[in-house]
């Protein structure tokens, strides 16, 4: 009997798991990097050592940790970007992301936002809607927008959440 073997069922359950951890790994050690640009040492740096604390929580190993502090104290061409679109009926959307590549992911995003129905932004004009606070961005007003609107919204979040570089995702509905 072809196709009916454990061993494969397992591979392939084994496999889909290992990309989502790596995937999710991957973002905190740019946020540990990013963190560690300016000052390497967790006990000078909060910023740091809330993102080391967030990816524990989380399992990631210890020796990745450290790998990434190094790393960014060594290679220092990170950078944060605030990318803004707008969605389905207009709802405001504002994508934080880390990268070595600003092109390359501005590109990436402005293809998943196109495929989705979702515009890109020229800066300043989504972000008017949100304010910047201890919790990260935060809506000012609520957009009520239809159903089927709303899970083209979901579809474009998770897509945008599978990209490596993207952090955190914020809208205003």
């Amino acid at each position: 009997m072809s196709g009916h073997s454990k061993w494969s069922k397992i591979k392939h359950k084994k496999g889909t798991a290992d990309q989502k951890r790596s995937a999710l790994f991957s973002k905190f050690l740019n946020a540990i990097a990013i963190a560690a640009r300016n000052e390497p040492n967790p006990q000078f740096n909060p910023a740091l050592r809330a993102a080391i604390e967030r990816a524990k929580e989380n399992q990631v190993p210890l020796e990745n940790i450290e790998r990434a502090v190094k790393k960014a104290s060594e290679n220092k061409n990170l950078e944060e970007l605030i990318i803004e679109s707008y969605g389905p009926e207009g709802a405001a959307i504002l994508i934080e992301a880390i990268t070595d590549n600003r092109n390359r992911t501005i590109s990436e995003v402005k293809k998943i936002l196109s495929d989705n129905g979702a515009k890109f932004a020229e800066p300043g004009s989504v972000l008017w809607a949100f304010e910047k606070t201890a919790n990260g961005w935060q809506a000012k007003f609520k957009q009520k927008i239809a159903e089927n609107a709303k899970g083209k919204i979901q579809t474009l979040i998770v897509e945008l959440e599978n990209h490596n570089d993207i952090q955190k995702i914020h809208t205003n509905n």
